[in-house]
């Protein structure tokens, strides 16, 4: 009886694995894996113009790919036995991201250095490094890249407003409950509605009730979006209006669980409640502040929508953040190559600040809390 459920107990280990079986499996990976890189060859040296017989489109190295996924993991059960049977639970949700993220971005970098406009009848060709001299020489990139400088800084005064409102929904107020809810309404809307609601109806010249407003108070051409200072500021505050709502939100959450007894003790020793804020509140707020305007960058970084729909980037580029200029540039002048170069190196951009960002924030939340 104990024998029998020994046998039951078993599993098939490396140990077990016959000779054969981890021959079988070697082979059958390496040669689906000859396979995919052959087509992949064949196919980009006809692209590239080196060979006369190809495939019309990359579709059979999606096919190869598949294969060799297949024969990767069926490899991993011959090969590693139980082991590989356990891997089957993670490898498939890895080849499916590899395929859909991985693979894109190698086809962008290659279309990033060739010369595609849609509009134009001759097609896709490499043209070199002509799209980063292109770039370089861009003044309006630049000048999206400067706007999204003073985007971003822009978080830091959201973030002050932010904390604001969550201390003062935190606080025993009347219809607090109410409150809550009306303020995260904006968070609520979509920026594309928020767009049209605000920047394309009540912010009109001519009949918009806060235009009309304006010239009550004595503003004689009320034009939100005429000059590039009050385009970019109004922009901005859209922006914020759609957003702080989201870091109010965190930072109240982190307020309901402060420790009521490390504030009561403050209040017992006689701190003011400036000093109980600045002393106890604030520094124990660190790690949700830092983590509610990390998310506020992401989400700034990729702002577009709104300055997409009510200023196309105007006047003159003075709002246009980079993802609306790449935006344009490929729905304007159908500039594919050119926008995917701008697009790659805005990424690689965005990576590198956001890993000095993420070392800053390590920083500052392995540094220990005093309170006085």
């Amino acid at each position: 009886m104990a024998a029998h459920q020994e046998d039951l107990l078993h599993t098939v280990s490396v140990d077990d694995v016959s000779p054969g079986r981890v021959r079988l499996g070697k082979t059958l990976l390496w040669a689906s894996a000859a396979l995919l890189f052959a087509v992949f060859g064949i196919q980009a040296l006809f692209e590239a113009g080196a060979i006369e017989y190809g495939f019309s489109n990359w579709r059979p190295i999606l096919y190869c790919y598949i294969l060799w996924a297949i024969a990767l993991c069926a490899s991993q059960v011959l090969v590693r036995g139980e082991h590989g049977k356990r891997a089957l639970f993670v490898l498939p949700a890895v080849l499916f991201v590899v395929s859909m993220v991985v693979f894109p971005l190698l086809f962008g970098v290659y279309i990033s250095f060739s010369d595609w406009n849609l509009a134009s009848l001759t097609g896709r060709k490499f043209n070199g490094l002509d799209n980063i001299r292109q770039m370089i020489s861009d003044p309006f990139y630049w000048n999206a890249m400067y706007n999204m400088v003073i985007y971003v800084a822009a978080i830091l005064v959201e973030y002050a407003i932010a904390f604001g409102l969550a201390l003062l929904l935190n606080a025993e107020i009347r219809a607090r409950k109410f409150w809550r809810v009306a303020f995260l309404l904006p968070l609520m809307l979509s920026p594309v509605a928020v767009s049209w609601m605000i920047g394309k109806s009540m912010m009109e010249v001519r009949f918009g009730p806060l235009a009309r407003f304006a010239r009550w108070l004595g503003w004689e051409n009320p034009s939100f979006f005429g000059s590039p200072e009050i385009a970019k500021l109004t922009i901005m505050m859209m922006d914020a209006w759609t957003f702080i709502p989201f870091m109010m939100i965190m930072i109240l959450a982190g307020l309901q669980a402060l420790p009521k007894e490390v504030l009561e003790a403050a209040k017992v020793d006689g701190a003011t409640p400036w000093q109980s804020f600045w002393e106890v509140t604030f520094p124990l707020m660190v790690p949700v502040s830092i983590t509610a305007v990390m998310i506020r960058i992401i989400f700034k970084l990729k702002l577009a929508d709104i300055i997409i729909n009510v200023t196309s980037g105007g006047p003159g580029g003075a709002t246009d953040s980079v993802t609306s200029f790449i935006f344009r540039e490929y729905r304007d002048r159908s500039n594919v190559g050119y926008g995917t170069m701008l697009a790659m190196v805005y990424l690689v951009l965005i990576v590198i600040f956001m890993t000095l960002v993420l070392k800053v924030a390590d920083r500052l939340l392995r540094r220990p809390t005093t309170l006085n």
